[in-house]
């Protein structure tokens, strides 16, 4: 830190400036002091030289830079991170006071005084500025009305427009609000055909003369010379769509096909016009409405198909009246390459000390029959090996697959069914239909074969809530040939065989996601995503039943089961780039009718750079049952699942340096079963501690495993690359009254791409 020092740096004649305070006296009654305050802050002026831990690098590599021989790595450092001094001659403090005052006669405090000063220390090379402001009492708001006016038409819509105003008697004089309230009035005028209207063209008048004791009464009026093309209504006479828009294309010969009252303007058919026209709002005959542009605009973008949308409207001046205008609407929708070919490599290393690289190519056809259907086909090949086995086996895994899906970019049913328009205004929902294989072979152990299948449905029913629905779902899992090392595992723990043998999965998903995140900037930011997972019921339903158990459908033993779980989060902005990230994660699987147990696949499971970081993927739990009393002869990797889940996550996140970022965290959480296995398989050794451990019980608090870290991430415009170090504080496997450790010594470095909640 010595070393780092800048103030040897500093030139004797100036003074290193570290910044500003603000003094809030107040003479009236304030009721939001604090963010009186914060607006005075916002325009301080010049920001001083950024810090780090006491230090200041930036400033610091800077200073090196200038040497005569600064070395490279100064100059690459002063290069990405290195900044200009702020010295306190640089401070205008006059200007500063105006501004202050200036944002606090905005804020309705008229009359109130703003002094500085310059705080100096002359042995250590620093100055800092003190501002002190004085408040007086604000002027409150007695009375607000509409001047009338003789553009009659617009005028009475504004008077209809204020019973919907913010504006109240007894707020203080606050011009971003009567800015506020210029938009809002405009974009009511603006929705109801007003296409030419501006905020500009109208006025706010405050009068204090009534009044003696800080009040004013407001008065809202129109421009007197307001033109005649913003005081009138507009209507939409025509909409022509190009589904295939080419920049300097005019002079293409084009058909035009009529459908709906739109003309379909393209040179082949690209887009069927019947396919495309539900996705439109705008129409001929309605009111301008910039809504219905929008929505139109984001539903056309939704399809996948469009690279641009571009929505634009033409005066028609021939046809404009003295009480209404004409417009044409141009919709213009440039493709994306129909075809793409991608090939992405991935480097995989797994908790079980597994690695190795796996290949995917995905062929994508983004307008498969004209109507914005996107076909993917998806192969992939991946070899593994264990690089740290403990012992002269050779173990490894080859992983091979095929995947193809198409969405239609609309519902599909085997029946009509008729929606109300205003349940899919923001988008149309889309239908997906994907089919699957995949083959593993693990050396020693299993070859394992599975299909999968299904039919649904996504809907963004608003820019914050997303609906999934999976109808149809399939997934069968068989286990080929085993050896007799995995057999064993089996025979050791029959509560994982059994969780094997029901592998043919048949049911429906849900998924409901409330997204408000997508607000960056709000101070408090809420995430929820809950699931809801049914097997079985329909398969069984169709089968019969029968005396036979477990039942079969089509000769497989199928699964039934109910799973629900849901994740909430929850991020405070406590100030610029710094938050403070929070999550809680509930799951229970519930087994009946035809399965004792869930199936593996179905599972949950503890651990890794997404759960609790202290532990490795798959190596907490269940409950208190500790790993290496596992006698399966390898390690417990499959014993290590459960049907319950409960996880709770705290981080604080920081910049440091342009690009990097910190994070201290905590995390919190365990897996367990709760079925009982000992009597499913008659005459077969089972593991008693991992039965008895692992069962989910009123002690369940008390088997938590927790763990703290810090972490380093490089953010690259929202690609994020994660490092975090866990070590853990508390060990549910130990003895009661001994767990609460914290093993330093041995932490655990996780590597993730982007945040993990």
């Amino acid at each position: 830190m010595n070393g780092c020092s800048v103030k040897k740096y500093i030139p004797e004649d100036e003074l290193l400036y570290t910044g500003a305070e603000v003094k809030i006296e107040n003479e009236g009654e304030v009721e939001d002091v604090k963010n009186i305050k914060q607006q005075a802050e916002a325009v301080l002026r010049p920001e001083p030289n950024s810090k780090f831990l006491g230090m200041r690098p930036g400033l610091y590599f800077h200073y090196k830079a200038q040497q005569e021989n600064p070395g490279f790595i100064n100059k690459f450092f002063n290069k990405r991170i290195g900044e200009e001094p702020v010295y306190a001659s640089d401070v205008e403090l006059n200007e500063v006071e105006d501004i202050i005052l200036n944002r606090m006669e905005n804020k309705g405090f008229f009359y109130s005084r703003v002094s500085s000063a310059m705080n100096e220390n002359e042995e250590k090379q620093i100055a800092e500025a003190v501002y002190t402001v004085n408040l007086p009492k604000p002027y409150l708001l007695e009375n607000y009305e509409v001047e009338e006016s003789d553009t009659i038409g617009v005028y009475q819509e504004i008077q209809n427009s204020i019973s919907e105003t913010v504006i109240e008697p007894g707020m203080r004089f606050d011009l971003t609000e009567l800015k506020r309230e210029r938009e809002r009035i405009e974009a009511d005028l603006m929705q109801k055909g007003y296409y030419n209207f501006n905020p500009q063209f109208l006025i706010f008048e405050a009068d204090t003369n009534q009044y003696n004791n800080r009040k004013f009464d407001l008065y809202l009026r129109l421009k007197q010379e307001v033109p005649r093309e913003a005081a009138i209504p507009y209507r939409v006479e025509k909409v022509n769509v190009y589904p295939n828009y080419v920049i300097d294309s005019d002079s293409i010969q084009r058909d035009t096909v009529r459908l709906e009252g739109k003309n379909y303007i393209q040179e082949e058919i690209f887009f069927r016009p019947d396919r495309l026209d539900p996705y439109i709002l705008i129409e001929k005959g309605k009111l301008y409405s910039p809504e219905d542009s929008r929505y139109t605009s984001r539903r056309l973008t939704s399809i996948g198909a469009y690279k641009f949308v571009n929505i634009r409207y033409d005066e028609i001046d021939s046809l404009m009246t003295d009480t209404s205008g004409v417009l044409e609407a141009n919709i213009f929708l440039s493709p994306l390459n129909k075809r793409s070919l991608r090939a992405e490599l991935q480097a995989v290393t797994k908790s079980n000390d597994f690695a190795g690289p796996t290949l995917a190519l995905t062929y994508a056809n983004r307008n498969l029959f004209h109507g914005g259907e996107i076909l993917n086909l998806t192969g992939k090949f991946g070899y593994e090996w264990q690089i740290a086995s403990g012992d002269d086996r050779s173990l490894s895994s080859i992983l091979v697959g095929a995947e193809a899906d198409i969405i239609f970019p609309r519902m599909l049913f085997p029946f009509d069914i008729n929606f109300d328009n205003d349940w899919f205004k923001y988008s149309i929902p889309k239908t997906k239909v994907g089919v699957g294989f995949n083959y593993l072979s693990r050396s020693e152990l299993f070859r394992m074969y599975s299909i999968t299948g299904s039919y649904g449905y996504l809907w963004r029913a608003n820019r914050f809530i997303t609906h999934e629905l999976t109808p149809g779902s399939i997934n069968y899992v068989s286990l080929g040939q085993k050896t007799e090392e995995f057999e064993e595992i089996l025979r050791r723990n029959p509560y994982l065989r059994q969780s094997f043998n029901q592998q043919f999965i048949a049911g429906l998903l849900y998924s409901f996601t409330y997204n408000g995140m997508v607000d960056a900037n709000r101070t408090h930011q809420f995430f929820v995503n809950a699931n809801l997972d049914l097997a079985g019921q329909l398969v069984d339903l169709i089968s019969g039943g029968g005396d036979e158990e477990p039942k079969k459908f089509l000769g497989l033993e199928y699964a039934q089961y109910a799973k629900l779980d849901t994740d909430i989060r929850y991020h405070w902005k406590v100030g610029s780039d710094h938050k403070i990230a929070t999550r809680l994660f509930a799951g229970y699987g519930l087994p009946y009718g035809n399965s004792d147990i869930m199936p593996f696949s179905k599972q949950y499971f503890s651990g890794g750079p997404y759960s609790v970081r202290a532990f490795r993927i798959r190596s907490l739990g269940p409950g208190a049952y500790d790993p290496s009393n596992s006698e399966s002869g390898i390690n417990s990797y499959f014993d290590q699942a459960g049907n319950v889940r409960l996880e709770a996550n705290v981080e604080y996140r920081f910049p440091i340096i342009n690009v990097l970022k910190g994070a201290v965290f905590a995390d919190a959480g365990n897996v367990w079963h709760t079925q009982d296995v000992e009597d499913l398989e008659e005459g077969q050794d089972y593991n008693e501690e991992y039965i008895e451990k692992g069962r989910f019980g009123s002690d369940f608090l008390k088997e938590f495993g927790a763990g703290v870290g810090f972490g380093l991430r490089v953010d690259i415009q929202n690609f994020i690359i994660r490092f975090d170090l866990a070590a853990p504080v508390r060990t549910p496997w130990l003895e009661e009254g001994n767990r609460w450790r914290f093993d330093y010594d041995d932490p655990v470095l996780n590597f993730g791409i982007g945040y993990p909640f």
